[in-house]
């Protein structure tokens, strides 16, 4: 599979199921990511009937189909009540992945507060690998994601955010399971940039890369090119490291990723 063929778009939760696919088709796009948290796609609405008749179509399409979580659900969460939903929530994402045939599904570590975070890592953690667990046995795949610092001074952080932290969840969970979404963007705000993530964590626990530019300095989800990012440098280092997975756009409008597509190609000199 050529590198076009290989950018996909993260449509979010801003689609159904059925329109998705039927958008991917129309613009060639063979892998997509969706989630659960709009109206269209409510975990409610995947009757037995809606989720075979997905299925197919994706099949028949050739059109492979990811899960994506909220990263505002927080997978670190104790407080009671609260954790049981959390549970909930990423249990009913899985029961989604095994009826649609979905292979992958993109998780997070949470976030934790200024004095809770060794609590909180625990807490995620040992949510992550029953998640797994459950993963497993319905056929699909946990992709981890590495996400964005926030400033020094802000009372939330997320987890898994820093290479160490990814290193600590990674050895942690079960690479069967559990893999890495590896978001080139969050890495590129890190003092270690992309090409350190890439020496300290396994390229080949990586399922799917993320991309979208930034300056370095804060959470931005620019189009390639508004940024910092050296495009040629980073497929030059992910495919050479041996990557063979698909890349995923999440940025800007459908539009715009569908431009990015052939930015990214161009910039990687596969044009």
């Amino acid at each position: 599979m050529n590198l076009r063929d290989r950018i996909g778009i993260d449509l979010n939760k801003n689609m159904s199921f059925e329109d998705a696919i039927d958008w991917a088709t129309a613009n060639d796009i063979r892998f997509i990511n969706l989630g659960l948290d709009g109206r269209q796609n409510d975990p409610s609405t995947l009757t037995d009937a809606r989720a075979a008749a997905i299925r197919d179509k994706a099949a028949e399409a050739g059109v492979d189909v990811g899960l994506h979580t909220l990263s505002a659900v927080n997978t670190a969460e104790d407080s009671p009540f609260v954790r049981d939903a959390v549970d909930a929530y990423l249990e009913s994402y899985v029961d989604a992945a095994a009826r649609l045939g979905c292979k992958w599904i993109v998780v997070h570590g949470g976030y934790h507060f200024t004095r809770d975070v060794e609590r909180r890592t625990g807490t995620s953690i040992e949510r992550l690998k029953r998640v797994a667990d459950s993963a497993g046995r319905a056929g699909t795949r946990l992709l981890l994601e590495n996400m964005n610092k926030e400033p020094e001074d802000a009372e939330v952080h997320y987890l898994a955010c820093y290479l160490d932290e990814c290193q600590r969840y990674f050895d942690a969970l079960p690479a069967e399971t559990v893999g890495w979404a590896f978001t080139v963007n969050h890495a590129h705000m890190l003092p270690e940039k992309i090409s350190g993530f890439l020496r300290g964590l396994d390229i080949g626990r990586c399922d799917e890369v993320r991309i979208a530019d930034n300056k370095g300095d804060k959470e931005e989800h620019l189009r390639p090119g508004e940024g910092t990012i050296d495009f040629r440098e980073m497929f030059d280092l992910i495919e050479g490291a041996g990557f063979r997975g698909h890349y995923m756009n999440a940025f800007g409008s459908r539009e715009d990723m569908l431009a990015g597509r052939d930015y990214l190609v161009k910039a990687a000199g596969k044009a």
